[in-house]
């Protein structure tokens, strides 16, 4: 007993070296780069899993729709007298009357065809969901990772932002004993340096947000504190063309939606077979004995079958009209699917490019100039050339524009990663 402790350690410490997949998965978010981070979303996302499992449901309503009816067998005895027995003898020699029947359903008009068309058009809608599915937990990885990168260089610029203030503050209080600063502007300005210590708290919390965030898109929530980013920002010489109509037809809602009205039509069809009668044939071998109301002697007889349906009060009137008020619905579901798939990646060209330009602007001048600025106003007020309100304000100034630039990259970086996804799906396609 005193060794069990012992040998279950080490056997659970051997389980968990032994295990590529967990070690393997703490180093990857340890330096987790944009590509490996899509990656093992597309292994571990809880909705690709979900859509994975609606190709499988789809594929086995598939089966089923192939599959023809299965005969009958129907065995029965009849012509048994309670007063007279059934007679001695073996089983074949009793004296009641014997019967095994085989009865078969054949199908006519096609509805085995019209069936398996209608789950292939469905089982081609699921692969296309699963697709969509893919580009949009691309676009979530993409937009997450880029939230988190730019909360942890918000951080660095509200970091920075508050140790000058705290250079500030020793600066002002040295002007305050030499006389040369008064005490409404000293308290004007830890009063800032408050709020900017605030600043950080806010943006630590919002950092641990967008970590929690990313890690739930990749399956791995209880190892998000791990996560480190490896990638920067996007670059910007990228240039975007206007989309073509083939790019929104490759969309996959746009082909989920087309899969889905093709079932609807195979749907329409099938209902229409219905009415072609259905026509059931069956075959019957009887054994009669001889017995006291048969003293003709015993025998054997052969009987055939055939069962039509009569349609005299209903002829699926109702299965009809819902298969084409289904084909209806499914022709409107793919033009509202196409103009929205048309509307989105317009918007997001747009988009894109109205970004691109922001951010060239921020990067080329407005960062450069606020920069500047905020240099000479610091340098100034070191030396007692300018007062606290000046510098007070070019440094809100600055920050202010670091923060919209910050904003302006993020925005780049959204917008560029649904389009490049959209782009990655119309070459897939």
């Amino acid at each position: 007993m005193t060794f069990f402790p012992i040998f279950f350690t080490i056997g659970v410490f051997g389980l968990f070296c032994s295990s590529p997949s967990v070690a393997d998965s703490i180093s990857d978010i340890q330096k987790l780069s944009l590509q490996q981070a899509i990656q093992i979303a597309m292994e571990r996302n809880h909705d690709l899993r979900l859509s994975h499992h609606a190709i499988d449901n789809a594929m086995a309503a598939g089966i089923i729709a192939g599959a023809s009816p299965n005969p009958s067998l129907t065995l029965q005895t009849t012509s048994i007298n309670p007063q007279a027995g059934i007679g001695a003898g073996d089983l074949r020699s009793k004296t009641v009357d014997s019967a095994i029947r085989i009865d078969q359903l054949i199908e006519r008009g096609g509805k085995r065809k019209f069936r398996q068309e209608t789950a292939t058009r469905l089982e081609e809608a699921a692969r296309a969901d699963q697709n969509d599915t893919r580009r949009q937990v691309r676009v979530m990885v993409s937009q997450s990772y880029y939230d988190l990168l730019a909360s942890e260089e918000r951080l660095n610029i509200l970091s920075h932002n508050a140790e000058l203030y705290d250079l500030t503050v020793g600066a002002a209080q040295k002007r305050q004993k030499a006389g040369d600063l008064a005490g409404a502007d000293l308290a004007r300005l830890l009063v800032d340096a408050l709020r900017s210590k605030n600043d950080v708290l806010q943006s630590t919390a919002d950092l641990i947000k967008a970590r929690q965030t990313l890690a739930n898109l990749l399956g791995t929530l209880s190892s998000a504190a791990q996560i480190k980013l490896a990638d920067t920002w996007p670059t910007t010489g990228i240039h975007f063309t206007e989309p073509s109509k083939t790019t929104i037809d490759y969309r996959a809602d746009v082909i989920a939606a087309q899969a889905r009205l093709d079932s609807a039509l195979s749907s329409r069809k099938l209902a229409l077979a219905s009415r072609t009668r259905d026509v059931s044939v069956g075959i019957q071998y009887e054994h009669y004995p001889t017995n006291q109301t048969n003293t003709q002697g015993s025998g054997n007889s052969v009987g055939l079958f055939v069962q039509i349906p009569l349609f005299i009060r209903y002829e699926y009137e109702g299965e009809i009209r819902a298969a084409e008020v289904a084909v209806d619905i499914a022709t409107e579901t793919l033009e509202k699917t196409r103009d929205l798939a048309k509307n989105d990646v317009f918007q997001n060209w747009q988009d894109v490019c109205n970004s691109l330009a922001l951010l060239q602007r921020y990067d080329n001048s407005l960062l450069v100039a606020a920069k500047k600025s905020a240099d000479a106003a610091e340098f100034a007020f070191q030396h007692g050339a300018i007062s606290i309100m000046d510098v007070l304000d070019t440094r809100r100034t600055y920050r202010a524009v670091q923060l919209d630039a910050l904003t302006a990259r993020v925005t780049y970086a959204k917008s560029l990663a649904v389009w490049l996804a959209t782009q990655s799906e119309n070459i897939q396609s």
